[in-house]
């Protein structure tokens, strides 16, 4: 039973990544939704704001990760008017794993399985990023990350023999760039469009919004 519901699972594709660079963090995204081996959506913004100063990015279920995306965001906002201050990005990733923790405990015929990266500015602004696995672990990212995207070992590849501590936030955006467009290349569940946000201490911004089109070329 077990192996044939495994079977029958729609299992989702991505490509999400955070890479911390010397003035910030930049976090980016493809934009094609799956089901098994058919494209849904050619349109979905995986890497979404959470308040004003975090950045959200989600593989897995995608109804786990919208749902979370709530989820979060308003447990954030009941935090901060209790403390009366805004909460760490610490603080909120720890909070994200908590939830995808409790997700895989509760008894569901098809568990809320995914992983998520969040990226985000504290009060003194410092810019952190953070992994959470699908099992709710928590890692502090001080280089580099894709967590377990489809698109992963494309991207790790090639910012394993690129990534330098020391780059700029510009030269960081080219990176996630490269990154992208090596893992939408050989990614069937990567594609259709990139999205590259930056977080600095001047705030969150959408530095590249492109669309990736086929297009046949006469021989």
């Amino acid at each position: 039973m077990d192996e044939e519901l495994s079977k029958s699972i729609l299992k989702s594709g991505t490509t999400i990544l955070g890479i911390v660079c010397k003035d910030g963090v930049v976090m980016a995204s493809d934009r094609q939704s799956i089901a098994g081996n058919i494209v849904m959506n050619k349109n979905v913004e995986k890497t979404k704001k959470i308040g004003s100063y975090l950045l959200y990015s989600g593989c897995g279920l995608s109804s786990a990760i919208q749902r979370t995306a709530k989820l979060l965001e308003a447990e954030l906002r009941l935090k901060e008017l209790r403390s009366r201050s805004q909460p760490t990005v610490k603080q909120a990733a720890s909070l994200l794993g908590t939830i995808i923790y409790g997700q895989i405990r509760r008894p569901s015929m098809l568990p809320d399985q995914m992983g998520a990266l969040i990226g985000g500015l504290n009060e003194d602004g410092n810019a952190e990023l953070y992994s959470i696995d699908p099992s709710g672990n928590i890692d502090l990212i001080e280089d580099y990350d894709a967590n377990f995207g489809s698109g992963m070992p494309f991207v790790l590849g090639l910012l394993e023999g690129e990534y330098d501590k020391n780059i700029t936030i510009k030269q960081c955006i080219e990176l996630a760039k490269k990154a992208l467009m090596s893992s939408t290349q050989r990614d069937t569940g990567s594609g259709y469009g990139i999205d590259i946000f930056t977080i600095t201490k001047e705030g969150i911004k959408k530095a590249v919004e492109q669309e990736i089109k086929p297009e046949f070329v006469d021989q």
